[in-house]
């Protein structure tokens, strides 16, 4: 039995393997295990390294919400990211089901475009079998 893999499949493959290994790498080779929380996000490290430049520095804004807690701020962090993957499902679903809608209407006009040159062709061998026994 002969498994063929398309040229898609292949691609999705590989690019879900990469994912993975950008996610599991940073965990298997220990990066980050030096800091006292290794996986802090982009703020804390320049927070971190303003602080360490300039000692004095002022924040120009402060935030509109300060979440309670950690966890409340990784939760919130995380529903701003379903949000955004759902928004952005939504818009690659609308897309390919407009690109089949159309897909499908050129198939309908080409299928009707043949049934009507059928029936025109019968239609003019039909009167010219009526205008041979005319003559």
């Amino acid at each position: 039995m002969s498994f063929t893999v398309s040229r898609n499949t292949k691609i999705n493959t590989l690019l879900l393997l990469v994912v993975a290994a950008l996610a599991v790498l940073p965990l298997a080779l220990g990066l980050g295990d030096h800091k006292e929380e290794p996986f802090t996000g982009a703020d804390a490290e320049a927070e971190t390294a303003i602080t360490e430049l300039q000692p004095d520095y002022e924040p120009w804004f402060s935030p509109l919400y300060e979440p309670p807690s950690g966890e409340i701020e990784s939760a919130l962090f995380a529903l701003q990211a379903a949000l955004g993957a759902g928004v952005l499902a939504y818009y690659f679903g609308v897309r390919r089901g407009r690109r089949q809608g159309e897909a499908r209407a050129l198939a309908k006009a080409s299928e009707t475009a043949v049934v009507a040159v059928v029936a025109e062709t019968a239609a003019g061998s039909a009167s010219a079998a009526v205008g041979d026994k005319d003559a």
